[in-house]
């Protein structure tokens, strides 16, 4: 069994190859790059998958192709037979489900908006200061959750940090994230020093935000 990663540069797929290393499956990297004019992926992802967006993955042992992050996160955990999936603890349990869907349904949409918002002249520039202190509503909530704890879910990491990586990667290169909150910056520390991480970035190629 290989997981085939459709991975474009600078983007969400980056962290699927950080899952695959700390989950030590067998995985290969079909690499895609953006459009250097729109920044958009390119149409030969649509050739994989209708919606033509990255991180797609292909299971070659059932033929599945599955996109989403979340989902595909999902399904690694299935396949490695629960690593870093939910903690046996309810509490900590309950804090998994909740971060592992956090990290796209709340905190990257206002940076996503953000990004958007730098490319329009004139008035992107006054648009963008309203969207900053929704940004640092949640930045300050991130904060205080991992003033309390080491990883998302609690003791040990899992998925949930994973999910996490990418908008607080992002956070940090244009959404304000600073060392103003120590405790997200140190996190984010930590994930880049992960062996597993490092080994997911030299296979990935250049990306911007680690």
């Amino acid at each position: 069994m290989t997981i085939i990663v459709h991975h474009l540069e600078n983007s969400r797929s980056q962290r699927i190859l950080w899952m695959l290393e700390e989950l030590q499956l067998p995985y290969e990297i079909r690499r895609y790059e953006r459009n250097t004019a729109t920044m958009l992926a390119p149409p030969e992802l649509k050739r994989v998958h209708p919606l033509g967006k990255s991180p797609v993955i292909e299971d070659t042992e059932t033929g599945l192709v599955i996109a989403e992050t979340g989902a595909i996160v999902e399904y690694l955990v299935d396949l490695a037979d629960g690593k870093l999936g939910s903690p046996a603890k309810r509490d900590d349990a309950l804090r998994y489900r909740f971060w592992l869907h956090y990290a796209e349904g709340s905190l990257m949409p206002p940076l996503l908006v953000k990004l958007v918002l730098t490319r329009v002249p004139i008035f992107g520039k006054a648009a963008q200061k309203r969207i900053q202190p929704m940004i640092d509503v949640h930045l300050d909530y991130v904060e205080a959750e991992l003033a309390k704890r080491p990883w998302f879910a609690g003791d040990a990491m899992t998925a949930a940090d994973v999910m996490m990586s990418f908008p607080l990667e992002a956070a940090r290169s244009r959404g304000g994230l600073d060392e103003s909150r120590p405790a997200t910056i140190a996190w984010l520390d930590k994930v880049h020093a992960r062996p597993a991480y490092q080994t997911a970035l030299a296979k990935g190629g250049p990306y911007a935000y680690a």
